[in-house]
């Protein structure tokens, strides 16, 4: 409470002037506009708040003793003079609250324009008026009148929150201008919102839920935030949170949730251990089976092979897979070894092991070989194939029609990478003939695996049959009669019979001419002689009959082969009579 008496001096803030012979304060600019929640006040030098007012100034609270004197920074009339005060403000969700106004002399209170207080009277002592008053929700604009008649002056105006629970059964409104900050390094979610405009705000709480559930928490305590801000820590887990804010009034009364605001947080959580690991022996493997995780990406399996002469084995990881199955073709025969799996999310988090599952190695029959491929060579039948792969096979045996055709192959021709390539050349195979293969993986302890059976027949033989013999061309008036000794090859399919004709003009053999070579027949292979009709012209020609084998092999006069011709003359040209 400030008091003045009549030498009081004037406020810092105004500017004297001479107006209608009385010293006033002209305010500042600013003080015609007040910013929410002070008072703007403006005083006048008569007791109906009528005319221009002598000073404008802006006050953070009612409560001024004036004494006999006048009111800071403006001189007035020792009595008769008045002051008018007034405020905007929001007052967020209303509620109940007190008025209370002290005043000597007269003193009126409007609420939104309507008088809610009048105590406008002249008084020798201060005098007390109080109102509960509930206001709605929103702006509301209080004003207060003062009038100062004779004596003494003074004026003082409270408003405040009734806060009793048993009274105030209104909420706050819910807290506006939410927002959130997430920082993935140290995975804490900052969140900010704007205060509420409610005066018996006594604090904030925050709630989170995954974006999962309808289901709030509250996670910041049981006391309540009294600032603006507040930082919290997330599950790590990679999900979305949904946060909120709600205002508490001093009555216990909660406001609604504010808007929502989400962080995705860091995934730092590890997945579940896998449990219910299985291991079961055989042929091509150890098979190991888990229960499936459900957040799991994949998986990393580990194994460990049991002492060695009291040595301990290192822990490798044997094979990360997607799904909870895995068989391990890569572990020796014949040793005992440890497995264990581990589950890792999608963020790279890796769940503790699973519970150690000892398994035996017995020993078992080898992978079998496999992309057994054969082809003709030059030589019989070429074999190759992809080794078994088992670690502990000491060769291979190749059956041919069901019986063992070789007993051990054991030299690799690309050993570069696993498993590797073997070949063999079966030259004992016969042309034209069909043959199954079978190729066997045999381990160090005779167990043996057979590879699936391939056929492959041979081709026919390259070797045109022998010379044709004993052939003689006998000139006939009909024509040229060809005669020879039957061939006694095999696989003899026919014969074929071929004429040189000499081209040109020189004599037979002369660089003027040239032999002019055409097949003329083809006969069965039972067949000895052969009349070639053709008109006696007396000249010179050649014959040759070649044998062709079932495989078309033959020594025809193309082919560059040996081979034999027989000359002959033609009988001449019958002379007319």
């Amino acid at each position: 409470m400030i008091i003045r008496t009549r030498a009081g001096a004037l406020a810092t803030t105004a500017v004297l002037a001479v107006t209608g012979g009385l010293l006033t304060a002209t305010p500042a600019a600013a003080a015609s506009v007040c910013s929410s929640p002070k008072w703007r006040v403006q005083f006048y030098a008569n007791t109906t708040l009528s005319g221009t007012p002598k000073a404008t100034f802006c006050e953070s609270a009612l409560n001024q003793n004036y004494g006999l004197g006048d009111p800071p920074g403006v001189t007035l009339p020792k009595d008769n003079f008045s002051a008018r005060w007034t405020l905007t403000r929001d007052f967020g969700s209303g509620g109940p609250f007190t008025f209370t106004a002290e005043s000597q002399d007269g003193v009126r209170v409007y609420v939104d324009g309507v008088r809610k207080i009048d105590a406008w009277r002249n008084v020798t002592a201060t005098q007390r008026r109080t109102l509960n008053l509930s206001l709605p929700a929103g702006s509301h604009t209080i004003r207060v009148d003062f009038a100062a008649w004779t004596g003494a002056a003074n004026v003082k105006f409270t408003y405040a929150p009734r806060t009793a629970s048993t009274v105030d059964k209104v909420r706050p409104l819910a807290p506006t201008g939410p927002s959130v900050s997430y920082d993935r390094t140290v995975n804490r979610a900052t969140l900010l919102w704007l205060r509420n405009k409610e005066m018996d705000i006594a604090g904030y709480r925050v709630y989170r839920r995954p974006a999962t559930s309808t289901a709030w928490s509250r996670v910041s305590g049981t006391g309540l935030v009294t600032s603006d801000t507040y930082a919290n820590l997330p599950p790590a887990t990679g999900e979305t949170y949904l946060y909120e804010v709600r205002a508490v009034d001093k009555a216990g009364n909660e406001s609604t949730g504010s808007a929502d605001r989400s962080v995705v947080s860091v995934d730092r959580t590890r997945p579940a251990s896998p449990t219910g690991l299985t291991g079961a022996d055989a042929r091509g493997g150890v098979t190991l089976r888990w229960t499936a995780v459900p957040d799991a990406a994949r998986y990393t399996v580990f194994r460990q092979k049991r002492p060695v002469n009291g040595e301990i084995q290192p822990v490798v990881e044997a094979a990360t897979v997607t799904s909870p199955t895995w068989t391990d073709t890569t572990a020796p025969e014949r040793a005992d070894y440890t497995y264990s799996v581990s589950a890792v999310d999608a963020a790279g988090n890796a769940s503790v092991r699973s519970a150690d599952l000892t398994v035996t190695r017995g020993d078992h029959p080898p992978a079998p070989p496999t992309g057994v491929t054969t082809a003709d060579s030059r030589y019989g039948v070429h074999l190759q194939w992809s080794g078994s792969t088992s670690d502990d096979v000491a060769g291979y045996r190749l059956y041919r029609d069901g019986e063992l055709a070789v007993d051990r192959i054991d030299r690799a021709v690309d050993d570069t990478t696993r498993p590797y390539t073997f070949a063999y050349e079966d030259r004992n195979a016969r042309y034209g003939t069909t043959y199954e293969y079978v190729v066997a993986a045999v381990d160090r302890s005779g167990n043996e695996t057979r590879a699936a059976a391939v056929t492959h027949t041979t081709p026919g033989d390259r070797v045109p049959p022998a010379v044709v013999t004993g052939l003689t061309a006998t000139p006939r008036e009909d024509g040229v009669l060809l005669e020879w000794e039957p061939n006694q090859e095999p696989d003899l399919k026919r014969y074929d019979v071929y004429k040189a004709t000499w081209l040109g003009d020189g004599p037979i053999g002369s660089e003027d001419g040239a032999w002019a070579i055409g097949q003329i027949a083809w006969l069965n292979e039972t067949d000895t002689s052969y009349l070639h009709k053709a008109t006696p012209e007396g000249e010179t020609v050649l014959y040759a009959v070649v044998a062709t084998d079932d495989w078309g092999n033959s020594r025809a006069p193309h082919t560059g082969q040996e081979f034999a011709w027989v000359t002959v003359t033609e009988l001449g040209t019958p002379t007319e009579g």
